[in-house]
């Protein structure tokens, strides 16, 4: 059975990225703020914008960057980001967004994957990108250091030069115009070819059911590397000119502060800042009053941390799902739909489909239960939205995406009857204990609600009989006086017996990605060190 949307399909435009963002601008939209540099207070409105994208598109061009070129960005959320992006697609490049947190081999393998002739970054990141850059050939005149740096063009100067933007053709549908890395749904990072039209089409599914409007501030914390921040935040806020507020590096009291004193409306976030709004004592401290609604995604989040969000923060918080083959999102809750079960992850957007496909049986799975919901199964997505494939990597596309379009998602969800998605848990995290299927992020969720636990992540270990069971990996409170018996004993309370916790580690910290992920590889690695 194929779930369908809720929504009207859609129309997808035939036209770039840039064209879709800048060319539909009114003249109304021109003194509109678009984005506001937190730090400073300085604003940039729709008609700056557009002219600094525009020129740097135009200096690009001069340079001999155009359709094919691919530019390497490397940069934290700071106002020149979006410029610095936005001007790169105007001039016709593929842009491979490049994690932060990388160091010189971790850059230079995307260099050297992605084909990446020029970089973009900025100059407390410029050892890094200048030493990978070397190894692969790329010359110091073709690293934009945004900020400046001797030898290297800066994002100012180019601008400067005063050129307009270049004319340039190619098919939105099969332009790669973004090539972010994934792992996917197994192995080693894959360069994910998301076409203009993928990311056209995103952005206004997203849009129609979330909608920003150009009365909303938008807070950017999640980092615009990741599909994430970059479509279900940018360019979905630039699309409803919006104003973005971008955060370069997370502090979670200077969260709060720029919520409080820009007036931000909508908070944009990942399941680790939930659980600090849920927990940490210094959002009773600021003024939250202006925001309107959280949506938290990247990760599984719990109903009751989100709950426990929502009533601290005073505005609905609500979930969705996606992933980067999906271009970002796949399904959302709108505002106007507070009423839905806290973990759901919302309606399919317009334009989608959906199955649930049973994980061990590879049969579909069509029937709604006494509670609404169908049983659980792997869910696979068909729409605009899914990419075009994996680089270089016909194996894993074939693999990842079937003949009929379906994107095999590797996350087991439900679906409701009234047409909204609850996710279970990724396939691949799934603890199978005596046969029985565990899922970490129920476990997770459970050992959140103690109030003596200030984080926590679940992965499976095998005994010495090579049996999988559940292990907690524990962050305790400050002041917390609990040991591991204690921890066992409340989740025990609290589940069916093959689903109990039977062993316990406390640490300092939960190893997570920047876009909010549990890294279970890290712990795996931790236990079979410690083995």
């Amino acid at each position: 059975m194929v779930f369908t949307s809720q929504y009207p399909k859609l129309e997808i435009p035939d036209v770039g990225v840039s064209a879709f963002l800048f060319d539909t601008l009114e003249v109304g939209d021109l003194d509109r703020v678009a984005v506001i540099d937190p730090r400073t207070g300085t604003e940039t409105t729709y008609g700056q914008l557009r002219a600094q994208v525009n020129a740097l598109a135009g200096a690009l061009a001069a340079r001999g960057v155009g359709v094919g070129t691919v530019m390497a960005l490397l940069c934290p959320n700071i106002p020149a980001y979006i410029t610095a992006i936005q001007g790169m697609l105007r001039a016709g490049a593929t842009v491979t967004t490049v994690n932060t947190l990388y160091g010189p081999d971790e850059i230079e393998a995307q260099l050297i994957d992605s084909q990446a002739t020029w970089m973009v970054t900025i100059s407390p990141l410029l050892p890094q990108c200048a030493a990978a850059a070397a190894r692969v050939g790329i010359p110091g005149d073709r690293i934009v250091v945004i900020d400046g740096a001797p030898g290297h063009p800066d994002l100012r100067g180019m601008i400067a030069e005063g050129r307009g933007a270049p004319e340039v053709h190619f098919d939105p549908a099969t332009h790669v115009a973004l090539m972010p890395y994934s792992s996917g749904t197994t192995g080693f990072p894959k360069g994910v070819l998301m076409s203009d039209r993928n990311i056209v089409a995103n952005t206004e599914q997203t849009r129609i059911v979330l909608g920003p409007t150009t009365d909303d501030r938008v807070h950017a914390v999640m980092p615009f590397f990741h599909v994430y921040g970059l479509i279900a935040l940018m360019t979905m806020a630039l699309r409803g000119r919006a104003a973005i507020v971008p955060m370069a590096r997370f502090d979670f009291v200077e969260f709060l502060s720029d919520l409080q004193r820009h007036r931000c409306t909508v908070v944009v976030v990942a399941p680790p800042i939930v659980v600090g709004l849920a927990k940490h004592p210094a959002v009773e401290q600021f003024d939250l009053s202006s925001v309107t609604v959280v949506y938290s995604g990247a990760a599984p989040l719990d109903a009751a941390t989100a709950e426990r969000a929502s009533a601290r923060v005073g505005a609905p918080l609500l979930q969705g799902f996606g992933m980067s083959e999906l271009s970002a999102v796949a399904s959302a809750i709108p505002r106007t739909r507070g009423d839905l079960p806290a973990n759901a992850v919302g309606f399919l957007l317009p334009s989608e489909t959906c199955r649930i496909v049973d994980t061990a049986t590879g049969a579909e799975i069509t029937e709604f239960g006494d509670d609404g919901w169908t049983a659980p199964g792997e869910l696979w997505v068909a729409g605009p939205n899914v990419m075009l494939g994996y680089l270089g990597n016909p194996e894993a596309t074939a693999a990842t995406v079937d003949a009929d379009g379906f994107l095999h998602t590797g996350d087991v969800a439900r679906v409701h009857r009234d047409g909204y998605l609850a996710i279970v848990e990724r396939v691949k995290e799934l603890i199978k204990y005596h046969g029985h299927q565990v899922a970490p992020a129920e476990l997770e969720a459970i050992l959140l609600g103690h109030p003596q636990i200030a984080d926590a992540a679940v992965i499976g270990v095998q005994d010495a009989e090579g049996e999988e069971f559940p292990k907690a990996f524990v962050v305790l409170a400050p002041g917390a006086q609990l040991d591991a018996d204690d921890v066992m004993a409340y989740v025990a309370e609290r589940v069916e017996p093959h689903k109990k916790v039977r062993e316990v580690e406390f640490i300092d910290v939960v190893p997570k990605s920047a876009a909010g992920k549990i890294l279970r590889k890290d712990l795996r690695q931790r236990e079979a060190a410690s083995a």
